[in-house]
């Protein structure tokens, strides 16, 4: 699993719940800018990983389950058609 698997799953749970990631962060509490592709590297060129409380929040908002969630992060490469 990697960073890109991370935040592309988060990008397919948007999309299945009929959302922008945008639309999942704010309907989830958070800053609507939590998800954004600028946010996802430091200035550094760190890779910046999704805090655990996040995902907490957009599971909550959604109902979802964490096996909800992780049937979408598949390894780099292996994407569903």
């Amino acid at each position: 699993m990697t960073h890109e698997d991370v935040w592309r799953a988060i990008e397919r749970f948007a999309t299945e719940h009929g959302m922008s990631c945008s639309g999942l962060a704010k309907c989830s509490g958070l800053d609507p800018t939590t998800f954004n592709k600028s946010k996802r590297w430091s200035k550094e060129g760190q890779p910046r990983w999704p805090s655990t409380n996040s995902i907490s929040k957009i599971l909550s908002s959604t109902g979802a389950s964490i096996q909800d969630f992780t049937k979408f992060i598949e390894p780099h490469g292996t994407e569903r058609q």
